[in-house]
């Protein structure tokens, strides 16, 4: 890059791959991303680094694996780790700032409990918490000043909790215009912030858009709320888990989500409430896109959407997210298209969310090294061959309680290390959708083997001290030093 380039980066929360048209879904409620996929790059095995909201972005900020950053958990549930970044962290805003950029976040935060965005150098209204902040006082003024009626819900969804009491809210109607949505609302502060910035003297701009949804709880005015129809929703096929031979946990995460207590035809209207949620999305993302176009911005400024991670909603029976590394929360959208790039690119590559970090300082001039656990993903843009990686290591630290969960995925296969409970081996090309544990399957031991001796190497080149449980549990081959770590006995390992 020979300029720097301005940079708008959407951002959604808990949101599925196949909600989007341009990752197959025929329901054809994502206009404005599929055509962000027709004219950019579309990667197909676009992975989070951890789902979980706050270490997720936390990764995004600072180019470092969960396990670097140390941020590890959501502060709501949070069971002792950090909550805020070590004071002299690197984050790309700031590289950003140092190099005269002007840098908002309009949205979602969620990145420690005591530093705002502001304390990143980032403009735009503290908007703390894990959903809509509906009483924020800048969103209720953007309402008093529109003569936009308040937030009400109606038609709740939820199950039954294990002990009897009401589950969490899943879904409900809402009493608003779609123009008094907070969804509406954000789209709205971050279009104005665009004008700011188009009107700053040509001064290069990052400008990000974090919407709260479709994290659940779904809650929805009634045109998107019905938008689609129950019967036309076809559900996920891992509905069919019987949890037989999986770590017991993800039974409990299913009882916890209340999954069971509902008739499956709630099921089917979750999901189409879901959909109604990302159609809801798509049209607010559309707006500011459009507004991009109208400030002559768009042959100067790269476009990113992704999002945090993924959602269940009811795959494996089960809501949210959790302790359970399926696709369904780990694969993410992931749409790119920089000015000059070719269109209608598609990558099978193995990236990350943590690359667009490096991604976001390369197109600003800026040194991506800086970003340690990220590569940029602009030689992929450009259509052309490119040698990366042919897996992926993602990482799971705990919500609710401590879990600790390393994964690994190549093409055909995944191996979940879960050293509480059995380990988990899928076939992803004979069952893709997860079902079937084959990890204790005798003719699986030369897969079993490989990959755990590929995942612990890369965990010990990180220095994901993770390592050091597999050393003495697992085959990884040649250990060259004393796992044991006492330094009394030299005659055991390293001879």
């Amino acid at each position: 890059m020979t300029e720097p380039q301005n940079i708008l980066f959407l951002m959604t929360d808990q949101h599925r791959a196949d909600t989007l048209g341009a990752y197959g879904n025929r329901l054809g409620t994502t206009p404005n991303l599929d055509e962000l996929a027709r004219t950019g790059t579309r990667f197909d095995r676009w992975y989070t680094p951890t789902a979980i909201c706050t270490p997720a972005r936390a990764s995004l900020l600072t180019g470092q694996a969960p396990f670097r950053h140390k941020l590890l958990a959501n502060y709501e549930r949070n069971v002792g780790y950090l909550e805020d970044l070590g004071e002299g962290t690197f984050t790309f805003s700031q590289a950003l700032r140092d190099r005269g950029y002007n840098c908002g976040l309009i949205g979602k935060w969620h990145v420690g409990t005591n530093k705002s965005a502001g304390d990143f150098g980032f403009d735009g209204p503290d908007l703390p918490g894990w959903h809509n902040p509906v009483d924020h006082p800048d969103y209720l003024a953007y309402l008093e000043e529109r003569g936009l009626p308040p937030y009400e819900i109606s038609d709740r969804i939820r199950g039954t909790l294990p002990n009897g009491g009401p589950g969490n809210l899943l879904a409900a109607r809402l009493h608003q215009p779609v123009e008094a949505t907070f969804e509406h609302y954000l789209a709205t502060r971050a279009i104005e912030m665009l004008e700011r910035y188009a009107a700053d003297g040509g001064k290069p701009f990052f400008l990000a858009l974090h919407l709260f949804g479709p994290h659940l709880p779904y809650i929805l005015p009634d045109e998107y709320f019905d938008l689609i129809d129950p019967a036309d929703v076809e559900l996920p096929r891992s509905v069919a888990e019987t949890f037989q031979g999986k770590p017991m946990v993800q039974k409990n995460y299913s009882a916890h989500w209340t999954f069971d207590t509902m008739p499956i035809e709630t099921t089917r209207k979750l999901i189409a409430i879901y959909q109604g949620y990302v159609a809801l999305i798509d049209f607010e993302l559309g707006r500011v896109l459009q507004a991009m176009r109208r400030l002559g911005l768009a042959d100067d400024t790269a476009v990113f959407f992704t999002c945090d991670h993924g959602e269940f909603t009811g795959s494996h029976r089960l809501h949210d997210k959790g302790p359970a590394m399926y696709e369904d929360i780990y694969r993410t959208p992931g749409l790119l298209r920089v000015p000059g790039q070719p269109e209608g690119v598609v990558r099978n590559e193995f990236v990350s969310l943590l690359d667009c970090t490096a991604t976001i300082l390369e197109l600003a001039g800026a040194d991506p090294k800086n970003a340690v656990d990220s590569r940029s993903l602009l030689p992929l843009v450009s259509g052309e061959p490119a040698e990366w990686d042919d897996d992926i290591v993602c990482e799971f630290h705990g919500h609710h309680f401590p879990y600790p969960q390393r994964m690994l995925r190549t093409d055909r296969y995944k191996l979940v290390v879960n050293p509480d409970s059995v380990n988990e081996l899928y076939d992803l090309e004979l069952d893709p959708d997860e079902l079937l544990n084959v990890y204790e399957h005798p003719e699986q031991a030369g897969v079993r083997s490989q990959l755990m001796r590929r995942l612990y190497t890369v965990l010990r080149e990180r220095g994901d001290n993770f390592y050091h449980w597999m050393t003495s549990m697992y085959d990884v081959g040649d250990v060259g030093y004393d796992p044991t770590m006492s330094g009394l006995d030299e005659t055991t390992y390293g001879k």
